[in-house]
Parts: structure tokens; sequence; C-alpha cells
């Protein structure tokens, strides 16, 4: 049976995307590179593999959309070409993954602000597979060496999460983390810690309510819903879950909102840490980092993440396969 396609879109051609991809790809046998399908403009997927002093691989498939030359996209300097670009490498491999061609993908980073600038209505990558995959339900999930943790609310402003934070945004973010850990991680029964939103856990209803009233009943549907497969805690007192998780205590975290579960991810796991969209009919992840315009081109940017994303990428979709 042929292995399964991944697919890989270069994100801003003015940040440090070309260049992690470059360094992460001439590390790779000739087998894995065959099954990799690069979204990208030709000219500056050759600038990066130069830049790192290598050629492009014989073996790696490309659809080069030809829309750009350099000249159009500085290094370190976004433009509204390179915004273009960036969406447009989302939209082609969306087609290639809609016509089933490709069973995993992996993002490089693209700047919110640029691509906003020429029309891209959602608020990141998240939302938009979820809208062109049809995908109902969908959540960030960050896998890491040390810590799992999965948003209950993503992209809005932390005065929004309370009226956001509903019963069935908590149930769904828990059983897609359940699902996730089953059928693509390999964990037949995972423990499950779902993080409480205030302070000592709301401490009985006098530091907020939304323990009592919202999370505690999530945790009691999902128990109810999940028993037979997966161990489900909480609500776990914030400042607690992330270490007894650490030690061992659960395979993955339910956090309620962005910064509570990215904050512990990125100071203990931030080069290896993997964004993962889950609920999508395909397998995505992304490095856990931005553009980094003030490095790009310049031989300093770490392909550790990146190169994590595309070794889990490829996990998940042989695990599915199974």
């Amino acid at each position: 049976m042929p292995s399964k396609m991944i697919g890989i879109t270069l994100g801003d051609p003015s940040g440090i995307g070309p260049e992690i991809i470059a360094t992460t790809l001439v590390q790779l046998d000739t087998p894995t590179m065959e099954r990799l399908h690069l979204f990208a403009d030709a000219c500056v997927v050759d600038r990066a593999f130069a830049q790192i002093g290598e050629v492009r691989p014989p073996h790696l498939v490309m659809t080069d959309l030809g829309a750009l030359t350099v000249g159009d996209v500085p290094l370190g300097e976004p433009t509204a070409a390179g915004a273009a670009a960036q969406v447009a490498y989302l939209d082609a491999a969306m087609e290639v993954a809609n016509d089933g061609r490709i069973h995993g993908l992996v993002t490089a980073p693209i700047s919110k602000q640029q691509i906003a600038s020429v029309g891209f209505g959602f608020p990141g990558h998240t939302e938009y597979l979820a809208a062109r995959l049809g995908a109902e339900r969908v959540a960030m999930m960050f896998v890491g060496p040390k810590l799992t943790v999965v948003l209950a609310t993503i992209h809005i402003p932390l005065a929004a999460v309370p009226e956001s934070l509903t019963r069935q945004a908590i149930i769904d973010a828990t059983e897609l983390a359940v699902m996730t850990m089953r059928e693509r991680l390999g964990v037949a029964r995972p423990r499950v810690g779902i993080v409480g939103l205030n302070p000592h856990a709301g401490e009985a209803g006098i530091l907020g309510r939304e323990e009592i009233e919202t999370i505690s009943p999530a945790v009691d549907d999902c128990r109810e819903r999940m028993a037979a497969l997966a161990d489900i805690s909480g609500p776990i007192v914030p400042d607690a879950a992330f270490r007894q998780a650490l030690e061992g205590d659960y395979d993955v975290l339910v956090a309620m909102y962005h910064d509570q579960g990215l904050i512990p991810i990125k100071v203990v796991d931030f080069e290896n840490s993997v964004n993962c969209t889950v609920g999508l009919p395909i397998v995505r992840t992304s490095p856990d980092h931005g553009v980094a315009y003030d490095i790009a081109g310049q031989n300093r940017a770490r392909a550790d993440s990146f190169g994590a994303a595309l070794r889990l990428a490829i996990r998940m979709v042989d695990n599915a396969s199974e």
C-alpha cells in the first residue's frame, strides 16, 4: 500500500518558514521525501536552499504557484505580494486535500496581520481549515515531549472567555482530545484533566462561579459520555494542573483559554512542541512559533519545531491507517 502523502505550505515567504522547511528537508531520507507535497513558489524555495548551502531535493513533489519573484518578497520585510501568496499556498493545498491526495498538512508560519490586509477572513489557520475542509468542530491541541494540552476556547480576547466558555465547548474539546489520543497518538485509555478557569478553581464560588455553573457540569457530562474510553478529572486547580501533568498524572489537559494552555507549553516544550488542529478530516500540524521577520535570512532560525511538526504529522497519519 503506498504511503499516505503529507502536504507542506510555505507560510510567509518573507519570514523564516522557507528556511526552516529547507533545513528540515535536507535531513530526510528519500522514502520520507517522496511522501511530501510542497505548496510554494519555486523561486522562494530555491532561495531558501541556497541560503543554507543546499539545492532543492530532486524527489520533492512541489506545486509551484509561480506568482512571485524573489524581489517581490525580500527577507524580513512583509509585503502585499507575500501576504497574497500565503493565502494562495493554503488554497492550493485545500484543493488537493479535498481531492483526497494528501492526508496530512504541515503549515509553516503565516502573518495574521499581513493576510488580514488582503482580505483573509479568518483569525488564523484553525478557523480557515475548518471552513475549507467542512469540519463542524475543531480544537487546537499542543503536543510536546512533556505536556499535551487542548484548548476549550481559542483566538478570542481574554475578556470574552467567560461568555464563550460553554459546557458544549468543554465537552467538544474533551471529546476531540480523547479521540486524538486514542486514534492518532496511540494512548488506549487517556487520562484527561479538565482545568478550572479561576484561581483555586473558583474556591467553591468565592473566586468565580464558572466552575460550579459550567465546568463541573461539563466534566460530569464527559465522564458519562466517555466512561469506556478515558479517565476524566476536574475541574483541576489551574496552578497545580500543569505541574501534575509534568509529573505524569495526566496524558492531556483541557485548558479553558489560549494563554492558560500556551504559557506552560512554551516554557517547558518551546522548541519541540507542535500545534495540531484536531477534528479535521486530515491531520494538521504546525510549529509553535511565528514568522520571525527579525531573523529571517540570517541562518539563525531553529528548525526543531518544524521538524517535530513534520514527524508528528507522519506519525498521526500512519497511526490512523493501521
